[in-house]
């Protein structure tokens, strides 16, 4: 039983070749009657097929098909009319709807991070979100407002925080207004300390009470620094002044909680020996104790955790010219400098969800100043110069949690650390794995700093506690309801505006997107009711034709052009035969239709066939067949003529390769261009028929009748072309000028080729670049190597080598070119000689040097090449003890192929070659030489961004390969691949390097290659090893294409690589690419710069044991060093400053310009000299006397 047949037969289309011979009976019927029937019509027109269904692409050739033009019920497409409906939407532009805020009352917004701009937004988000600081600057008054931006523009950002209907806010206006680089990420605790600063000396200004000191009764608190005898007990002069602080700055490196920040910052430090206190009253050095102690608290306490902390690390440098850095250790150590490094601290730290401060306060009080926790900044991220802030902030009015990612506001709860309902307010509140674990996420940090603020205070005085400004003096304009305060008109109008422009937008929108909607909507339906519509269900039926590229476009597009039939017409305005795959037959209901909506046209009726074009159809369809059939009898002619049988009657010639090509050419249905010029390039210029012997002149001789057709047809492409279609029947005669000149170039090439032989001869072993033995004693000449390999690549040319062979240049112009014109000597050395097996040859280079030719070779090369025997460049070996016996040989000469001459007997030989001298006359310029040696080094060595290749190598030994390649010198423009490799040793890898590049630098990039850490790393160049950190890669003669290899020692435990590889490697980065600057140059630093005195960039000699005594007692000595500048800054901290705050503020005096500080200066300055910047002038000017 045969199998069923699970393939419908309904979709199949009707081969070409079932209706080919139908078609072309049709046309001869045609061509022969010169009528047309309705039946020919329906035939060739395709009227006849039926009309498919379920088609899954449309069929060209049957006019009644309409599959494919629309997707089924469920499907869709990419692009225009049938896209999915949410792909239309998504066109529309970005939904307004989706940054509607859920409510101005119970859900905080965010800001939107300009690039790198987070470490701004979450300060913002932590003054916005402070209820009281944010009612004391609405209550600044408008006519302050528009004379400071900044306070105008902060507060616009408040208002539209506090009452717009958007989820995030514009940070833009604000940041634009501070100067700020959105592309560069900065530290948030600078940030915080610069803005507070400007705000408090804008609001100083304001006439409201409440706005002009509102910096001031939130955040500053004071404290003094206590200096105790411990002789006579009493304080120093100094402990008794006040200093304001605006936060704490506690360290944590090595403790674990608050508490014990507290108590480090409040413990008390003992001066004894080298940092003993000089003493008024006892007018000595003395023994003594410092220790900071809290006069007054604010009613915001902020604490700044010091998570990045600067590391000690011992350079080796050169000299100090070379390396500028840090201050060195040692006097009897000038080589060795002391750096730091930037490391971020990632251990866990506690902190309590309230705080009493009573017991820390110098003064016994006695209510209890609890303070809630109300803020945590966050710094993700292990570097110290990367990351991401985030802000964990209590929404006073609810108690609940948000935490605050630029424009993303989370919801956190009421319980967002862990702590749980039920805890006490004693229960410390962790940084543990189940909040905030991973060493890339940590809670606080310094400089990129991280905070914990700690809210409002609250005090208890027997009953309940009771909410009190930060100077404990209760003012009526200062106490708060619950409730915010209303917003200020003119803000309230900008926010209500701006509200009801965002809600406009939003209605914009949706009235769009429901406009669009409803447009497809009714356009699909449009299209398929007319599709249904358009079948011509029988052959009487009338119809139209309509453009099938025009069908297309009104299915796929919403909006479809009118409609155009113009390309499916003939010159006679008809519908031509030949137009009927681009064409539709449709009903009179359907094209009536779109006619009435559309318009356009023209309407092409069943009666508009074209009569004309089938007639001329059918005549050019006749032609072609017969044209194709001549060709055939034709095509089996020429094949007799390719396979040599013997023709009769009159013959003429044509190209042999246009003849070979036309026979294998497929038959077509008429002449091509390729059919032209049959004796175009047997035709010389002269019009003659050019000699067999020239190049591209092969010729066959064909029969009459073939010929014939040849030209029929190529006049019939190109009839004016006369020159491409010669006639040269069989008995016609060569050009005779061509054979001319074809005798004379033949006997040129014959001399030619005889002197290249004779060459050949002449210097058989050159030719053959062979070396022989060579003599001592004996007279030989020097040849440049470059000029022989072209002399030989010349005489060896041969068959189409010969054309692109260049004949080399006279001698006597290169003797010339190899003395130097200042010394009239040698610019070139001779190839060095290698002794073998007792006998002496020179090594071979095709390129450098000079090679040694016998006198003999040298006397031929004067005849051929045009010099005089007398100016060659003589050559005389010596040895320079007496060895002559230990070597064969004479002035006759041997001939040694290289090829015998093994490695192992130049290893165990090669020290007797250092015994022979090559004596040349005139001698070698080693002058000159060594000038064009070192100007070749040096650009050499300025290279740029160029590959060096790294090999990892597993084991204890090296393989040979890489030894040996590694130690040789490498060639600059050699091409090599970028791909990381995988030997059987290990991997190995390109990276891109520059001269100045820094060893340092180089096994950073190791490290992140290979993940050998760079303690670990031991780096060789060929059998050397390469040591010395601070050298650079052209101090190691390290050059392009050079091929390193390295090992690991495995000496040192690996460190966590997600924690250490990142943080170095980013320092790394930072350090390459440019100093940190800060805030220098925006609104936050500009106002201040008057009170900056920048001298010049320090470079500073001085021992360790200096520092400790620029801390004594008067002298607020501070230091740091921009390790990214590669320099050493000293800071003097001026009078009359209220804080310290970093690198580049201007509360610093920066000394240097090449200056040496010595310790006889340090020890004579005092407290009273460093009072005014005059005095600093003073002595500084003293100093570089």
């Amino acid at each position: 039983m045969s199998r069923p047949s699970t393939r419908s037969s309904k979709n199949k289309r009707h081969r070409v070749d079932d209706n080919a011979a139908t078609t072309c009976q049709i046309y001869r019927t045609i061509h022969s009657t010169g009528e047309v029937t309705n039946d020919d019509v329906n035939q060739l027109y395709m009227i006849w097929k039926p009309v498919c269904q379920g088609c899954r692409v449309n069929t060209k050739d049957n006019p009644n098909c309409f599959c494919g033009l629309v997707p089924p019920p469920n499907g869709s497409r990419k692009s225009g009319l049938w896209q999915k409906m949410s792909e239309v939407v998504l066109a529309l532009g970005p939904d307004p709807f989706k940054d509607l805020r859920a409510s101005s009352e119970y859900s905080p917004a965010g800001l939107t991070n300009l690039g790198a701009t987070c470490y701004a937004n979450s300060i913002l988000q932590c003054l916005y979100m402070n209820k009281t600081f944010r009612q004391g600057l609405f209550s600044v008054e408008p006519g302050l407002l528009k004379q400071y931006p900044v306070l105008d523009q902060l507060a616009r950002l408040f208002a539209q925080l506090h009452a717009s209907k958007l989820a995030f806010i514009d940070s833009a206006p604000f940041i634009k207004t501070l100067e700020l680089d959105n592309g560069v990420q900065q530290d948030s605790h600078e940030f915080l300390t610069l803005l507070l600063s400007l705000l408090e000396r804008c609001l100083s200004h304001s006439q409201v009470s409440r706005a002009r000191t509102i910096v001031q009764d939130l955040f500053r608190g004071s404290v003094s620094h206590v200096t105790k005898c411990s002789k006579c007990g009493k304080d120093s002069e100094a402990s008794s002044n006040m200093e304001d602080f605006y936060e704490l700055e506690l360290n944590v490196k090595g403790l674990k909680s608050l508490d014990e920040s507290l108590n480090d910052y409040l413990s008390v430090e003992e001066l004894h020996g080298d940092n003993q206190y000089f003493c008024e009253s006892c007018g000595t050095r003395v023994d003594a104790t410092r220790s900071i102690k809290l006069r007054t608290l604010p009613y915001v306490l902020n604490f700044q955790l010091k998570r990045c902390v600067f590391l000690p690390k011992l350079s080796s440098v050169c000299c100090l010219t070379c390396c500028p850095l840090a201050l060195a250790v040692s006097s009897d150590c000038p080589r060795v400098y002391m750096t730091t490094t930037k490391k971020k601290i990632t251990s866990t730290f506690c902190f309590p969800g309230e705080l009493d401060m009573r017991e820390r306060l110098s003064e016994p009080s006695d209510l209890e100043l609890i303070y809630d926790l109300s803020a945590v900044l966050i710094h993700k991220g292990t570097a110290v110069n990367s990351g991401h802030y985030v802000a964990h902030i209590k929404d006073e009015n609810t108690g609940q949690w948000w935490e605050f990612d630029d424009e993303h506001v989370s919801n956190l709860g009421h319980h967002p650390f862990g702590e749980g309902p039920s805890s006490s307010a004693d229960k410390p509140v962790q940084t543990e794995p189940s909040v905030h674990l991973s060493s890339t996420e940590q809670m606080n940090g310094v400089m990129n700093g991280n905070h914990i603020n700690v809210g409002q205070r609250t005090t208890k005085s027997g009953g309940d506690r009771q909410t009190v400004p930060s100077h404990m003096e209760i003012k009526e304009d200062i106490i708060h309801s619950d409730n915010d305060a209303a917003l200020p008109a003119h803000l309230y109008e900008e926010v209500k505006e701006l509200n009801a422009s965002y809600l406009d937008a939003c209605q914009q929108y949706k009235l769009k997107k429901e406009r669009e909607l409803d447009s497809i909507t009714e356009r699909r339906q449009e299209v398929r009711s007319v599709l249904s519509e358009g079948t011509v269900l029988s052959l009487e039926d009338p119809y139209y034709w309509i453009s099938t590229d025009w069908l297309r476009l009104w299915a796929d597009n919403i909006t479809p052009p009118i409609i155009d039939n113009t390309p499916i017409q003939c010159l006679h305005g008809k519908v031509p035969v030949s137009k009927v795959g681009s064409m539709k037959r449709l009903s009179s209901k359907a094209w009536n239709m779109l006619l009435s909506k559309y318009d356009g046209g023209p309407a092409l009726s069943n009666d508009d066939c074209c009569i004309d074009c089938l007639v001329e159809g059918a005549s050019t369809m006749v032609s072609a067949d017969d044209y194709k059939d001549r060709r055939k009898l034709m095509k089996e002619l020429a094949d007799a003529v390719l396979s040599g049988k013997c023709l009769d009657g009159n013959l003429y010639y044509v190209s042999k390769s246009w003849f070979q090509q036309w026979a294998r050419r497929k038959i077509i249905d008429s002449p091509c261009d390729a059919d032209a010029g049959p004796t175009a390039s047997i035709r010389c210029s002269h019009g003659n028929l050019i000699p067999e012997q020239a190049p591209g002149a092969k010729r066959l001789l064909v029969p009459e009748n073939l010929w014939l057709f040849f030209y029929e047809s190529a006049n019939a492409v190109k009839p004016d072309d006369t020159l491409g279609c010669s006639v040269f029947p069989s008995d016609a005669e060569p050009c005779a000028t061509c054979s001319m000149e074809l005798t004379e170039v033949a006997s040129i090439e014959d001399t030619l080729r005889g002197f290249k032989l004779k060459q050949r001869q002449s210097h058989e072993k050159i030719a053959l670049g062979k070396g022989f033995v060579l003599s001592p004693n004996c007279k030989y000449y020097l040849l440049p190597s470059l000029w022989l390999s072209k002399w030989r690549s010349y005489i060896n040319a041969n068959g189409k080598n010969v054309s692109s062979s260049v004949e080399p240049e006279k001698l006597d112009s290169i003797i010339d070119a190899m003395k130097c014109e200042k010394h009239s000597r040698l610019l070139e050395r001779p190839i060095e000689l290698i002794c073998k097996r007792g006998m002496i040859f020179q090594r071979f280079s095709a390129t450098d040097g000079l090679t040694i030719i016998t006198k003999d070779d040298w006397k031929f090369f004067c005849e051929d090449w045009g010099c005089t025997e007398d100016k060659g460049i003589s050559a005389e070996i010596e040895f320079s003890n007496c060895l002559a016996n230990n070597f064969a040989g004479s002035c006759e000469e041997m001939l040694i192929n290289e090829e015998h001459i093994s490695p192992h007997d130049e290893v165990n030989e090669e020290l007797e070659s250092g015994q022979l001298v090559i004596k040349t006359s005139p001698v070698v310029c080693e002058v000159c030489i060594g000038e064009r040696e070192s100007c070749e080094l040096m650009q050499k060595l300025n290279y740029c961004n160029e590959d060096i290749r790294v090999c990892f190598v597993r084991g204890k030994e090296a393989p040979k390969s890489i030894l040996e390649a590694s130690g040789t010198i490498s060639e600059p423009d050699r091409r090599t691949s970028k791909r990381s490799r995988k030997t059987n040793f290990g991997n190995s890898i390109n990276l891109k390097v520059s001269g100045s590049t820094s060893i340092y630098q180089l096994k950073m990039m190791i490290w992140e290659s290979f993940g050998v850490i760079k303690e670990n790393q031991i780096l060789h160049k060929g059998s050397t090893v390469i040591d010395g950190e601070s050298s650079t890669l052209a101090d190691m003669n390290i050059f392009p294409g050079d091929l390193l290899w390295v090992k690991d020692s495995e000496i040192h435990e690996y460190r966590d690589i997600a924690e250490t590889f990142h943080d170095e490697l980013s320092d790394h980065k930072m350090e390459v690419q440019q100093a940190e600057e800060g805030f220098r140059g925006t609104l936050l630093t500009s106002s201040i710069s008057s009170q900056l005195l920048i001298l010049g960039e320090a470079s500073i000699e001085a021992s360790s044991h200096f520092l400790k005594g620029w801390f004594e007692d008067g002298l607020n000595f501070v230091w740091f060093g921009n390790m990214c500048s590669k320099k050493l800054e000293v800071g003097i901290c001026l009078s009359g400053s209220r804080r310290i705050i970093g690198p580049w503020v201007p509360n610093f005096l920066l000394l240097g310009e090449k200056l040496k500080i010595l310790e006889e200066d340090l020890k004579g300055w005092n407290g009273k000299e460093l009072g005014n910047v005059a005095a600093h002038k003073t002595r500084v000017q003293q100093i570089r006397n």
